[in-house]
């Protein structure tokens, strides 16, 4: 797997982050109308509040959309399997599926894991055996 560029969290997805380090899967939610939001945004989309909470997803969900993906400057590098994953909760998260691009279908199960690639851990999905 070519090498992981660590994030660069700012004002609005530091939470995010901060959650993933301690094995957390953390989205926005609206602290008037309750709407669920990611990626994280300064303001509700419904209802237009600048209030929020952080609300911890469960982890499990189907992936909606998929792709192969080949790094541009190391084609010999394995391709990384890019996921759209639909939450339980409603909201899509992009992310990588461990194992091969054959074990990947729409509407697969799917659980999150967190992995430590050294300099950064990241979400990652696998699929729910099973």
């Amino acid at each position: 797997m070519p090498p992981v560029i660590p994030p660069v969290p700012g004002h609005d997805d530091e939470f995010f982050w901060a959650g993933v380090r301690d094995g957390r899967l953390l989205v926005q939610r609206c602290a008037d109308c309750h709407e669920l939001r990611h990626p994280p945004l300064p303001m509700c989309p419904h209802c237009r509040s600048l209030e929020w909470e952080a609300a911890e997803l469960s982890g499990r969900g189907t992936i909606h959309s998929w792709v192969v993906s080949h790094h541009p400057s190391e084609p010999d590098a394995e391709p990384r399997v890019v996921v759209v994953v639909a939450m339980e909760e409603g909201v899509r998260l992009v992310s990588n599926l461990q194992g091969r691009a054959e074990d990947a279908a729409i509407d697969l199960p799917v659980e999150v894991v967190f992995e430590d690639f050294g300099d950064v851990v990241l979400p990652q999905f696998r699929v729910v055996a099973g």
